[in-house]
């Protein structure tokens, strides 16, 4: 019954943080399972991997509603990435669990470190053309971004609105809706991968998704209050990225 309350309260938690930022849910689900639940890593990397892509596409169909989909581009970084997710989660299963985990929350530093850095305008809010130029800056990134979240068994979106600001120019809301799409699809991937071998704990998944379908839809409505003020998604996407790094690197190296 424990295991239950705290699988359902960790989903709720993944939901919100994906809602919220369009990513991180992973890097959040991660550590919950291996130290709350103590699932293996590995088992943790592809049960999490199910659960954040499930509970994606749910939050995917709120910001679509709120209009905050760039359509053209979610398919096409979606299509590009999914074949690196793929290949990055085969060679991932490869990996020492543990060793994946410590690498991953060193590049999660990296990349909170630039989403601080200050951007020059707000982004586009508007449609985004998909000039021969856009398209394969997209797919460029997508492929890169889809082997690197298969590789850590994540769905990626902490690396994938960064991606899509880079590629395109639009707005972090915008990022944030528009990457839920390739989250789900990655992350489902990824899931399947591990599913293959035996590394989804499928009740404990279901208990994830259970629970971060209440939290998805909190968290998706505090993205759209907070979209109007500059720099703030930013600065808690950062935040969150930051804690999250810190944390694993502690239980990763320490005896705690």
């Amino acid at each position: 019954m424990l295991q239950t309350l705290l699988a359902l309260g960790s989903g709720g938690l993944v939901g919100f943080v994906l809602g919220l930022i369009g990513g991180g849910g992973s890097i959040v689900a991660t550590p919950l399972l291996l130290y709350a639940v103590g699932l293996p890593p590995h088992v943790a990397l592809g049960t999490g991997a199910l659960a954040v892509s499930a509970n994606a596409f749910v939050n995917f169909a709120g910001h679509a509603r709120a209009g905050n989909v760039r359509w053209g581009v979610a398919g096409i970084f979606s299509l590009a990435g999914v074949l690196g997710a793929l290949c990055g989660s085969t060679l991932g299963k490869m990996v020492d669990g543990q060793r994946l985990i410590l690498l991953f929350a060193l590049m999660m530093i990296v990349i909170g470190a630039a989403m601080l850095r200050p951007r020059r305008g707000g982004g586009t809010d508007g449609p985004i053309a998909l000039t021969a130029p856009v398209v394969l800056r997209v797919a460029g990134v997508g492929l890169g971004v889809g082997l690197l979240s298969g590789f850590f068994g994540i769905g990626g979106g902490f690396l994938i609105v960064p991606g899509l600001i880079l590629a395109t120019g639009m707005s972090m809301i915008s990022a944030v809706g528009t990457s839920l799409l390739a989250v789900g699809v990655f992350g489902l991937a990824t899931a399947l991968n591990y599913a293959a071998s035996g590394l989804v704990a499928w009740s404990v998944a279901a208990e994830f998704i259970a629970g971060g379908i209440a939290g998805g839809w909190l968290g998706m409505r505090a993205a759209c209050h907070l979209a109007g003020g500059r720099g703030t998604l930013n600065r808690i996407f950062a935040g969150i990225v930051f804690v999250v790094a810190f944390y694993i690197i502690w239980r990763s190296t320490g005896q705690a």
